[in-house]
């Protein structure tokens, strides 16, 4: 079983390198964050005809999630669980995307980002980390096989981002952002890259700006979180950096995750 989680940073503008992609790696499901678009303009055509359903949670312009799956996913929630009402009522941003397949719950995830909206945005990560630590004990509890895989836009030690591209005020690596990410492993979660991969130097970001790819001046906020059944059958995870390289990339490269049968 082969899964992967990219955040493509829109979809419709890399259609081409999602399907080169699809063709060279045969994932069985690929995650996808920061879609940037809406169900219907989800270019979901050009996946089907490589054997790929797609599964969208969609908003105009900003965040969605997808799943393309090749085989059919049964759809679980397409928002967060225990996520607090939003302030005015209005419908959730769409950040969240939870299927089952395989008898695997795989909640793919774009976590808020925290760095907008002063200390006000910042709370409105915290909350949502806190209402993702909630499902997955929710999840562990009742015995479930799963993986929460995304962008948590969280670098969880100073291991998981270059020297030099953040500083210490920034929500990425703040102690509250890393203490509920820790959380989720005092839970009995797995850190797949780091489970096979504890002190190597991995990143699966590289800002647009200031030559950080070809200085490699990266982050590591991409991640799959794995309950205890799914990490034992754990084989190998790793992002496809070379991704990053392509003409007109994303700033994000996938993270692929294979697991026995």
């Amino acid at each position: 079983m082969k899964i992967a989680t990219w955040n493509v940073n829109s979809v419709r503008q890399r259609t081409d390198l999602v399907c080169d992609w699809l063709r060279a790696q045969q994932p069985d499901l690929l995650l996808l964050q920061e879609i940037k678009c809406e169900e219907p303009s989800f270019p979901g055509a050009a996946f089907a005809a490589l054997g790929y359903q797609s599964v969208v949670v969609g908003q105009k312009s900003y965040n969605g999630v997808a799943v393309l799956s090749r085989e059919p996913v049964e759809v679980m929630h397409r928002f967060l669980p225990a996520l607090p009402p939003t302030p005015d009522g209005a419908p959730h941003q769409a950040r969240y995307l939870e299927v089952r397949w395989r008898g695997v719950l795989f909640g793919n995830l774009y976590l808020p980002n925290g760095n907008s909206g002063g200390e006000a945005g910042y709370a409105a990560k915290l909350a949502w980390m806190e209402a993702l630590l909630h499902r997955a004990r929710e999840l562990l509890a009742a015995d479930e096989d799963f993986v929460m895989a995304g962008d948590y836009n969280v670098c969880p030690t100073d291991a998981d981002f270059a020297p030099g591209t953040l500083s210490g005020a920034d929500a990425l690596m703040r102690p509250e952002t890393r203490r509920l990410f820790q959380a989720l492993r005092w839970a009995g979660m797995t850190d797949a890259v780091r489970a096979l991969r504890p002190r190597e130097k991995i990143y699966s970001f590289w800002d647009y700006q200031a030559g950080c790819w070809p200085r490699d001046m990266g982050l590591r906020i991409d991640h799959a979180m794995l309950s205890p059944r799914m990490a034992e059958r754990l084989e190998e995870a790793l992002p496809d950096r070379m991704e990053r390289d392509k003409p007109q990339p994303s700033d994000h490269v996938p993270v692929m995750v294979t697991f026995s049968s």
